[in-house]
This record gives structure tokens, sequence and C-alpha cells, in this order.
């Protein structure tokens, strides 16, 4: 294994850790200290991750440093999650989300057409991001196209990152051209 692969293979298993514990605690509200270990070894073993010899050592440095972020604070001697450690989370389950292919298309496109202001570029950045993991393909910088229902992850995406009329849900029977599209997505007419 390169030095880049095992490099890459810490960070995914750092912001897997960052989730669980972030998940543990937004789970049960506030959590004690000593309970955030067990909880997320817990979580760990649930989801295959191989524990290792000093697992409850990565636990307790993680949670140390999303304190020391801002993302956990204690609050009568109990650990619970701070609205930008919320926010956080939501982003990381987003990053993770993918949306059910049903059996039969319904022959609908779902367009999202946003047009963010040029001092909320990093929002706009975020939220490109974001479609291309949940599945979406790029039309055009600010036109992404998914031919399945996501309204829900619309509705989530618009409130995790404060959007309104920047953002617009469009649900359309044709699009010019769209064996391109179709193609891509695997649709067959």
């Amino acid at each position: 294994m390169g030095k880049l692969e095992a490099e890459h293979r810490r960070k995914i298993r750092r912001a897997n850790l960052k989730k669980i514990i972030l998940g543990v605690v937004a789970t049960a509200g506030v959590l004690g200290v000593a309970a955030i270990a067990p909880n997320a070894l817990g979580a760990m073993a649930r989801l295959g991750m191989i524990p290792v010899k000093r697992q409850k050592e990565f636990i307790i440095n993680s949670r140390n440093r999303l304190i020391r972020r801002g993302l956990l604070a204690y609050q009568n001697g109990l650990l619970q999650l701070t609205p930008e450690g919320e926010r956080i989370l939501r982003a990381l389950e987003i990053r993770d989300f993918s949306l059910r292919k049903p059996k039969r298309w319904d022959g609908k496109w779902r367009m999202l057409i946003f047009d963010i202001a040029e001092k909320k570029k990093r929002v706009r950045e975020q939220i490109r991001h974001s479609l291309f993991q949940i599945g979406f393909v790029r039309v055009q910088d600010s036109v992404w196209l998914f031919p399945y229902d996501c309204e829900d992850v619309i509705t989530l995406l618009k409130a995790d990152f404060h959007l309104g009329k920047e953002v617009l849900y469009v649900i359309t029977d044709a699009i010019e051209n769209d064996s391109v599209f179709r193609r891509h997505f695997s649709i067959h007419a």
C-alpha cells in the first residue's frame, strides 16, 4: 500500500469516526463523557469497522478534536451537539445519502436550478458537491438533473444551507436531447 493510499484511508476512518461520534451524541441528545466510547464502539461494530488495539484512545482523541472545533460542547457535565456540530452531521449524512432507484422510471426529470450570490460562493460549491454525491448530473454550472423523486433531499439541502428563492426545484416531462442523460442514468425508452 502506497503512502498516499494509506493517508486516504486514514482520512476516511477519521471522517467515519467523526460521523459516528456526532451521531451517537445526536441520537442520545446529551451524553455522559464515559458513555461515548462504548456507544461509538458499538456503532463502529455495526458498520463493520474493524476494531484496533487502541480504538478507545482514537475515540477519545476524536471527541476532544470535535470539542476543540466547536462541534461538541459540555453542558452540566454532559456532551451535546452544538449548532455547528448539527450542521456538520447533516452534511456528512447528506454526503453519504443515496436515493433509491424505483423499478420503473416515471418519465419525469427533476431539475435543480440555483442562483447563489458570489458572496455565498462556498455554499454554492457545497451544493454542487452534495448534488454530485447524491447522483445528480450537471447540465450547466447551476443546473443539475436527476430522473427520480428527490424532493425530500432538496428540501433538506435548502434548509441546511439556508436557501430559499435561490434554489428552484422543477419537475418536467421532457428535456431537449435527453438521450445523453438517459444513457447516463441507464434509462431505456
